[in-house]
């Protein structure tokens, strides 16, 4: 099974490289998504853990994902780099 990274502010995997955010030379990062980073910095800078909390769960409730599957993703966020220690 192939090893996927996640994005390390909201958690979407990174599988694809088409959603993964860029570096300010324009090279792909492994660490963010498009939708979090782009041009070596975070698109939105003044979010908190409890914003994202909230988009993560409005994104995932277009996509009928289920409650469980939202609440896991929701629970991973405090983990990832960019929420860890603030």
């Amino acid at each position: 099974m192939e090893n996927v990274t996640f994005c390390q502010s909201c958690g979407m995997p990174l599988d694809k490289e088409a959603v993964k955010g860029t570096e300010k030379n324009g090279l792909k990062t492994d660490e963010y998504c498009k939708y979090c980073y782009e041009n070596g910095s975070f698109k939105n800078p003044k979010m908190n853990l409890e914003d994202m909390k909230n988009t993560v769960q409005t994104q995932m409730k277009k996509l009928n994902m289920p409650h469980g599957v939202i609440q896991k993703a929701i629970n991973i966020l405090p983990a990832l780099s960019r929420w860890k220690n603030k």
